[in-house]
């Protein structure tokens, strides 16, 4: 099959799958901007490597909102049960024409408690798409796209088909407000002077896992409060709701400017209103 076909196959499949976003990375892409060591190559991950195939699906802002609950928990394990299913059926769908094809996991890692001693995994999906022109790495250390900023989960495929590469997006979409880092609930990002901020990797493990043990994981602050993305323009930007959140509930935990989140966060998970 010829590779233009089989790429425009591949985006139909992965746009029926769920997939809103798919992206086509070479692998020289790695080695050209050389901003990971090279055992995290796609082609060192997996030999065969030539292309690196990256779907997205967004994460909804008002279930966002009201992090940390058991709803946004819910949604993110949803995203994360979509994201390994499509990426296989596209890996299988790729090795039934002839093919070498393999799925790499969402996360890459067995429970966030292992990421406190190690917060790292095997094949970084930001960096993929990056590569693969989805977006641009923001602030925050995450991937921005202009269709949903950060609010956005990755997988990927990785092939030895070569397939038409997707230009990369070189101006930055961060517009470093800062907001990221100015309302994180653990104070994570460090030496913010850099495009992307010095970041205690393990401090942020660390609180999620305290999430995780309260079934109201993961965090989400960084990826909730950026202004970046078109659909800002369906839910509206709430950039004074996100700044004071944290002082105005800890003045009143019962503010009525934050209610509608107050009342989600308060069933179907530990918090410490329980304690």
């Amino acid at each position: 099959m010829a590779a233009g076909n089989l790429r425009q196959l591949i985006i139909r499949k992965a746009r029926q799958a769920g997939a809103q976003l798919t992206g086509f990375a070479p692998v020289e892409r790695w080695a050209e901007y050389a901003e990971t060591k090279e055992a995290f190559f796609p082609q060192q991950v997996f030999p065969f490597t030539r292309t690196v195939i990256v779907l997205a699906v967004p994460v909804f802002i008002p279930v966002l909102d009201t992090t940390p609950s058991v709803v946004y928990s819910e949604l993110y394990n949803t995203t994360n049960r979509l994201l390994d299913e499509m990426a296989y059926r596209l890996a299988v769908f790729i090795n039934s024409k002839g093919h070498r094809a393999v799925s790499f996991p969402r996360d890459g890692y067995g429970d966030i408690s292992v990421l406190v001693a190690r917060p790292e995994a095997a094949f970084s999906h930001v960096l993929a798409a990056r590569y693969a022109g989805l977006g641009t790495i923001g602030f925050n250390h995450t991937l921005l796209t202009r269709e949903y900023g950060p609010r956005v989960r990755l997988v990927s495929v990785l092939t030895d088909a070569i397939l038409a590469p997707d230009p990369i997006i070189e101006e930055s979409l961060c517009i470093r407000c800062r907001l990221c880092q100015k309302c994180c609930p653990t104070g994570s990002f460090t030496d913010t002077r850099q495009p992307v901020a010095a970041m205690d990797k393990s401090r942020c493990a660390l609180y999620h896992k305290e999430l995780k043990e309260q079934y109201r994981y993961p965090c989400g602050v960084c990826i909730k409060v950026c202004p970046v993305g078109a659909d800002r323009e369906r839910y509206g930007n709430q950039t004074q709701k996100y700044l004071h959140e944290k002082e105005r509930l800890e003045k009143n935990p019962q503010d009525q400017a934050y209610a509608d989140w107050i009342h989600i966060r308060t069933f179907g998970s530990i918090n410490s209103n329980d304690k």
